[in-house]
């Protein structure tokens, strides 16, 4: 049986199931990286220039540490989801950068998802991923079907029991390791923003939803709003949208900004311009309607005691409003 290696990292919060359930359908064995640790971010910070972002060091990392684990390593490069909405250039180059700074890492299985070219390229596409594993396309077909039942499964429950993508995949795969729960009731309610490597990478951001519940706050994230709520949001904010994974941030920012919140938190990497891009948005509407927003930004350099130090000032601030009968 073939073992395929997965990073734990970049779209591996969003996909999982998917890979997986193609992959296993396929007769293979899914090999899935380790939780982040300071060991990943050195390793993959070793490999490239300084100025790549903190979550391709940490890809990096996690492709380090799956050498000598699996048969074979996969690695999409994603351009486009939807009809001329563009990925971030990390998303489109990863095999190849991937090749190049991890040599001695095993055979990396590519695809290539560009939904612009059309069905019939992308059904190619899928099929010749397939084909490493049987030349039966009925399998292969079979495979694709099941990984879109996983996907659509994985989204409905995010969505209609509203819970973030790590309660999901500990319900779904009982082996993976467990997370905290996240608390239903608190005497606040922030609404976390951002890509979901950022979001539940409990390295990345030193536990964040932890220490917001540790700290009186029940916690709402992108992943439980519905797909149609955050397109009508990304449309009054800014129009239509230009980036692959807007939703996650400027969908669910405007959405939150206009439910009973009472004060939303965005996560962005450090130079990350469509980050920088999207957030100004958010950013400008938080002000507009008058609701409490803060941007946390992170790198390999970031404080805990800095990151808890600001956090702990946000939550006071909204309860001092309170206090004294200001709207938050």
């Amino acid at each position: 049986m073939p073992q395929i290696g997965i990073p734990r990292a970049l779209l591996y919060y969003q996909y999982y199931p998917m890979w997986r359930a193609f992959f296993e359908q396929l007769g293979a064995q899914v090999i899935l990286s380790p939780p982040t640790n300071k060991d990943t971010l050195r390793l993959g910070a070793s490999r490239v220039v300084a100025e790549t972002c903190l979550p391709v060091k940490i890809f990096v990392g996690h492709a380090i540490s799956l050498i000598d684990k699996c048969d074979y390593m996969f690695v999409p490069a994603i351009r486009t989801m939807e009809p001329k909405v563009h990925n971030c250039s990390k998303f489109l180059g990863l095999p190849d950068m991937t090749r190049a700074v991890v040599p001695e890492a095993p055979p990396i299985l590519d695809v290539d998802i560009d939904v612009d070219k059309g069905k019939r390229e992308l059904s190619q596409a899928i099929y010749k991923l397939g084909r490493h594993f049987t030349w039966n396309p009925l399998k292969i077909k079979r495979a694709t079907e099941a990984a879109r039942a996983a996907h659509l499964d994985f989204q409905n429950r995010m969505w209609t029991q509203r819970r973030t993508p790590i309660q999901v995949l500990k319900e779904i795969f009982p082996e993976l390791e467990s997370d905290e729960e996240l608390i239903e009731e608190g005497d606040k309610t922030i609404a976390l923003i951002g890509h979901p490597y950022l979001l539940y990478d409990k390295f990345v951001n030193y536990r964040l939803i932890h220490h917001l519940q540790r700290l009186g706050s029940k916690v709402v994230t992108p992943e439980m709003v519905e797909r149609q709520e955050i397109d009508a949001a990304i449309i009054k904010l800014g129009g239509e949208a230009y980036w692959t994974y807007e939703g996650e941030v400027v969908g669910a920012g405007g959405y939150y900004l206009d439910a009973e919140v009472d004060g939303v938190i965005a996560l962005i990497a450090f130079g990350c311009g469509p980050d920088s891009l999207m957030i100004s948005l958010v950013q400008r509407y938080a002000k507009h309607v008058g609701k409490p927003f803060m941007t946390l930004t992170l790198d390999e350099h970031t404080s805990e005691i800095g990151l808890l130090t600001r956090l702990e000032a946000f939550l006071d601030m909204i309860q001092r409003k309170r206090r004294v009968g200001f709207p938050v």
